[in-house]
């Protein structure tokens, strides 16, 4: 179901996050050229080729085209150029809630600030705009980076799903969190909080 306004460019002071677009396919393809991006969403070693990532993108840009998900570029300000990806997806709008997911960033980008930053962006509109009531996001239960990042937005780990889902690399068990809209005040704060100190260690 579709959910008007949901996709939208987003503007931080690091980091922008913009509507996706073909534009965005050569930043991207050099952006995702690190391993350790892919490692949960399309297997160990893998690298994806300008294949894939035409195709993955092409697709997202029709999914959000379609209104069944509202995929986004993360785009430094300074520069415009696009360091990785996330979106909105998972779409419940009769019931206030949706996923944030798919997200990744090249390893350059990683500790910058560029993270917390979109994810304060995607969840202030969710929560301010759409009126939302819930956020939620999974991860493969044995990704312990992404499971402590999402603990340090603070997101609540709700719990287990085993054999949840189907990857490339085999059957998954999802771990599951969730930031409610009674959370967000805390969380907005939180995450105000991280960025600030990010913007202190770049100057």
């Amino acid at each position: 179901m579709a959910w008007d306004g949901l996709s939208t460019e987003l503007e931080g002071s690091l980091v922008r996050l913009e509507p996706l677009h073909a534009r965005h396919e050569a930043d991207l393809f050099a952006a995702s050229q690190d391993e350790r991006i892919w490692r949960w969403l399309i297997g160990p070693g893998i690298l994806p080729t300008r294949e894939l990532m035409s195709d993955w993108l092409q697709q997202a840009v029709g999914d959000s085209a379609d209104g069944r998900e509202a995929a986004f570029a993360t785009v430094w300000s300074a520069t415009g150029q696009a360091v990785g990806s996330s979106r909105f997806l998972s779409l419940r709008p009769e019931h206030r809630g949706l996923e944030i997911g798919w997200t990744w960033l090249t390893p350059a980008s990683w500790g910058t600030g560029a993270n917390v930053e979109a994810k304060l962006l995607m969840l202030e509109h969710a929560f301010e705009r759409m009126g939302c009531q819930r956020v939620e996001f999974k991860t493969d239960a044995r990704n312990e980076q992404s499971r402590g990042a999402l603990l340090a937005l603070p997101a609540t780990f709700e719990g287990v799903l085993r054999r949840h889902m189907v990857m490339p690399y085999g059957a998954r068990d999802s771990a599951y969190y969730s930031v409610i809209a009674d959370d967000w005040p805390d969380v907005r704060a939180h995450l105000r909080g991280r960025l600030a100190a990010a913007e202190r260690r770049g100057a």
